[in-house]
């Protein structure tokens, strides 16, 4: 019944719309941002050697791969040893400024250009990586659904449920993933910019 009830559809023109606001915001922030961009740049390359940004392949609208982009917060090739894994709260591969910039949510801000290019919404299920993605559609049932709408910087599972760290984790936050494709409004997806915002004033990110 879930499935079959009215949502998990979202028209072109409300993709269009959404996707011209996120242009629009990103370009604007991006702008804004800039000298603290700079500053936070010159503090990673000072720390740890190492590139500024880290690149990592994610899953988006409708199963396409894309590179997501985010200022580097570990140090440099920290899974060559380990492998693909899924991040810890208390990771201790990050660097010190890393710290600062995941606590405050800082090292997401390079994602605007991947909404500036429309990989991504502002709002959406927060897109994986496709080693995760693989296993997690063989063993959730309609993970895969997630994949019906753009995937976000921020979501309704980012707001409302704790950092997700294993399969267990990833299980739970996709019933939230599931609530927003069904659901998503206008005036949810403000609600969940402000409650974002909300938890980076008060530093309660990751």
């Amino acid at each position: 019944w879930f499935l079959f009830e009215e949502g998990f559809c979202q028209t072109p023109i409300h993709r269009t719309i959404k996707h011209a606001q996120g242009m629009i915001v990103s370009f604007c922030l991006l702008t804004i941002l800039s000298p603290l961009l700079l500053l936070i740049a010159l503090l990673i390359k000072l720390e740890s050697p190492g590139p500024v940004f880290y690149r990592q392949e994610r899953v988006g609208f409708n199963g396409r791969v894309f590179r997501l982009l985010k200022f580097r917060s570990m140090v440099a090739g920290a899974e060559k040893v380990s492998g693909p894994t899924f991040a810890q709260k208390d990771d201790p591969r990050i660097t010190r400024i890393g710290k600062v910039i995941r606590k405050l949510r800082l090292d997401e801000v390079p994602q605007f250009i991947n909404i500036f290019k429309g990989d991504m919404d502002l709002v959406g299920p927060r897109p994986e990586r496709p080693v995760f993605v693989r296993e997690m559609e063989q063993s959730i049932p309609y993970y895969n659904l997630r994949h019906s709408v753009h995937p976000g910087l921020t979501g309704w599972a980012q707001v409302n449920y704790s950092y997700g760290d294993s399969m267990d984790a990833s299980k739970e936050k996709l019933q939230y993933d599931l609530y927003y494709v069904k659901h998503s409004t206008w005036l949810m997806d403000l609600w969940i910019m402000f409650l974002t915002v909300k938890e980076v004033l008060f530093a309660r990110g990751r």
